[in-house]
Order: structure tokens, then C-alpha cells, then sequence
């Protein structure tokens, strides 16, 4: 990583600076997206940048550019630091003020990218993963992508301590969704994930799989399922933007079926793929 995104303009890493007072840093007073980048190309930007703005607005941070000047900075960034396959992580902050609760009267918001080269997760996608049930105890508006993960954090540092690749996170009986991901189950052919509400964030993986779905007549059902109901479904599997469509084999020691990624799983990875691939050509 040699070149950053600060404040609309882009400049080396070293001459970056961020003041002791930003919000972000001192509330985690912002909010962030992660975009995934195929072959050079940022996949699926449209629909990262049309959320990050959607999140900012809900927290009441206005972006100080419009979309497409900020999809540019974006595509400019990633190509000042040859990034072949990785991801642009970009994040907005209400600025920097005088440590206060309520919002500064004059602050300017702070906006700062950056890149890594990141493979995708072949192994695990071919051969799947392994989850673990953790009672989810984030706030109630996960819906806003903000910077405010200490309970994803803690959560996902439960699953890794004992062992497992993602930490599928429930309210009560109630799953809702993985700690950087969502959560889907299959059973008797149809596909079950929480709704998108307030209680989950709505995943721009999920919504291209909720399109490839429809493309490949599979039935989706956005409903809430118990603990017990994702140990009975015949598969399982969660999606984030670099996870894609990852199969979960077991979870909390209990097998998903055989113990193997799905058939329906199977034909959602090569859907996925050919749209990654679609993404690049276009």
C-alpha cells in the first residue's frame, strides 16, 4: 500500500494525518464500506457507494462529494496502487472537535481509503467452514454500516479462540446473522435468511445472491429462524464481500447434513463467479 484516500485527494501513506480529536476514532462517530476488487475492477461499486451514502445519511454525516466523483477516487486509487485482487476499504467520520457527545457546530467530516491485495478464499470455499452460535449483544441498528463493531469484534475473536471461521450471531433463539457476514439456510430446496431489518445488515453479496436466485429459480424465503432450525437445515452457508458464497459444514460441533458443502450451494458459487466475471468484462 503506497497511496491513501484523505479528505479528496490522494496522497502518501506517510503524509496521512488524523487529528487525536476525530470522531472516529474517539465514538466511532462514522461509518465505512468494503468493496472487493477483481482483475483491477471494483466489483458491484454502485451498489457499496449507494450504501455508504444510505449509512452516512442515517447518521446524519453529509459525504462532500457526489457518487460518481467519489466512485472515481475510488477506481483511482486502486489503480495508483496496482491492485489486482484485493479490496478498498473506505470510511467517513463526523470530523474532528473538542471531545463532546452531542455533534460539533463546525466540524468537517474526515474521509480516508486505502487498498490491500486479497486472494480469494479458495480452500475454504471449496471445502467450507465452520461456525459457532454466539448470543449477538450489538446495538440495535446494525443496519448502519457504522464503525461501531466492538460487539462483531468480540464476537468474532469468541469464534477464532475456539476454533471457528465465523461466529453466527442470535438474539435469543432468533438467528440474525454472522459477525462480518450473513447467514442463510436451505431446507427442502428453499432458501431462509433474516429479513433486513434493523437487526442485520443488508449485505450487497446478498442482494446479488437474492438476484441469482431468481435467476436459477430458487425460492427465498426472508424470514427469522431459531438455533435449532439452522442445525436442521439440509445446507447452510454465509456471504460477506470477501467471503462470497462461503459453505458452512458445521455448526458449534453439530454437522449441516453430511458434513459437506450443498448441491444449491454449489450452483450459487458458479452463478457468483460467472457474475464476477461479467463484472470484469463490463
Amino acid at each position: 500500500m503506497e497511496w491513501i484516500l484523505s479528505n479528496g485527494e490522494i496522497v502518501k501513506e506517510q503524509d496521512l494525518e488524523i487529528s487525536k480529536e476525530d470522531r472516529g476514532y474517539q465514538f466511532g462517530d462514522g461509518i465505512y464500506e468494503v468493496i472487493r476488487v477483481y482483475e483491477g475492477d471494483l466489483f458491484t461499486a454502485t451498489e457499496h457507494i449507494d450504501r455508504f451514502y444510505a449509512s452516512a445519511e442515517k447518521i446524519r454525516i453529509t459525504v462532500p462529494y457526489t457518487k460518481d466523483v467519489f466512485h472515481k477516487m475510488l477506481h483511482d486509487l486502486v489503480e495508483l496502487n496496482n491492485i489486482e485482487n484485493g479490496q478498498v476499504y473506505v470510511q467517513i467520520t463526523r470530523g474532528a472537535a473538542p471531545r463532546n457527545h452531542q455533534f460539533p457546530e463546525n466540524a468537517e467530516p474526515v474521509v480516508v481509503g486505502y487498498t490491500k491485495s486479497v486472494e480469494r478464499p479458495v480452500e475454504f470455499l471449496e471445502n467450507g467452514v465452520k461456525a459457532v452460535l454466539i448470543e449477538d449483544v450489538r446495538w440495535l441498528r446494525c443496519d448502519i454500516k457504522s464503525l461501531n463493531l466492538l460487539g462483531n469484534v468480540l464476537a468474532k475473536q469468541q469464534a477464532y479462540e475456539e476454533g471457528y471461521f465465523e461466529a453466527i450471531l442470535h438474539r435469543g433463539d432468533t438467528v440474525t446473522e454472522g459477525s462480518s457476514s450473513n447467514m442463510y439456510g436451505i431446507k427442502d430446496g428453499i432458501l431462509y435468511t433474516h429479513p433486513a431489518t434493523n437487526l442485520i445488515l443488508n449485505g450487497i453479496t446478498r442482494r446479488v445472491i437474492f438476484e441469482l436466485c431468481d435467476e436459477l429459480g430458487i425460492d427465498v424465503v426472508e424470514t427469522a429462524f431459531t438455533k435449532q432450525q439452522a442445525l436442521e437445515m439440509d445446507e447452510f452457508f454465509l456471504s460477506s464481500t470477501t467471503s462470497e458464497v462461503m459453505p458452512v459444514i458445521e455448526i458449534s460441533g453439530h454437522k449441516i447434513a453430511d458434513g459437506t458443502p450443498g448441491e444449491m450451494t454449489r450452483k450459487l458459487q458458479k452463478a457468483f463467479e460467472a457474475r464476477i466475471k461479467m463484472g470484469v468484462i463490463s
